[in-house]
């Protein structure tokens, strides 16, 4: 054959060809319809090829992940592991943390009420409400903190909801010329003067309940690993890596 003819009739056939992302996403979208057909408003997040061959991953509003074959016919509710030769890998734990970075980083911090040491060494970010327990016990422990040097930064998460009046208190601090005053205030249970601005409360909550928080205190983690609970300064301090 010519060899012109034969670069020719190559290049067509690689025309011809779907590109392979072009095969993955209309995979995606057949799984997403065949799985839809099945369970009408299931609220699929995002759906996309796991490592394991084959295999896809469907993560929910919410933050659950759930697994399906390539046609869609079957559904694995758990957590997939990766075998390697320094131990058990947690893939979905590890997906869950790098969509908790991705979208913690996107938040400025001044939509957030930080207490800042003078010399930065890790950072926790705390979905906070007001009126929790042990969140006023973990806010008595953070001069301990700052003197470690860990950062903490608040986000809101109002566990009885917009309207509710630890969501107004919360509201005041957010939008208090003195935030860090405020928040110490309130952490203590005395009042502050009633505030109202445009503020990212609802805006906190609802990011909070898709990255799996539904309990406060709720830390996040620079890696992205979400600690649900009090931890004690040293406990915390072997948790971002001071220790």
């Amino acid at each position: 054959m010519n060899i012109r003819i034969a670069v020719f009739v190559l290049l067509m056939s690689m025309v011809a060809q779907p590109s392979m992302a072009d095969s993955v996403a209309s995979t995606i979208e057949q799984i997403r319809g065949r799985i839809l057909a099945a369970q009408p408003g299931l609220p699929i997040s995002t759906l996309s090829e796991s490592e394991f061959p084959g295999l896809y991953e469907v993560e929910l509003r919410g933050g659950q992940k759930i697994y399906t074959s390539k046609t869609g016919d079957y559904l694995l509710a758990g957590e997939l592991y990766k075998v390697t030769g320094q131990g058990l890998v947690n893939l979905t734990q590890q997906a869950k943390n790098e969509i908790r970075v991705s979208k913690i980083s996107a938040i400025d911090e001044s939509q957030m009420i930080v207490f800042s040491p003078k010399n930065r060494k890790a950072t926790i970010t705390v979905f906070t409400d007001i009126d929790c327990g042990y969140c006023r016990k973990l806010h008595r422990d953070v001069p301990t903190l700052n003197e470690m040097g860990i950062a903490v930064r608040y986000l809101a998460f109002p566990r009885a909801g917009a309207g509710s009046k630890t969501y107004q208190k919360m509201v005041s601090a957010w939008c208090a010329e003195d935030k860090l005053d405020a928040m110490n205030k309130l952490k203590s249970g005395i009042p502050i003067p009633v505030k109202t601005c445009v503020n990212p409360i609802e805006e906190q909550h609802q990011l909070g309940q898709q990255l799996g928080v539904n309990g406060t205190p709720a830390l996040v983690l620079e890696n992205g690993r979400l600690v649900p609970g009090y931890l004690e300064p040293q406990q915390m301090a072997m948790a971002v890596g001071l220790n």
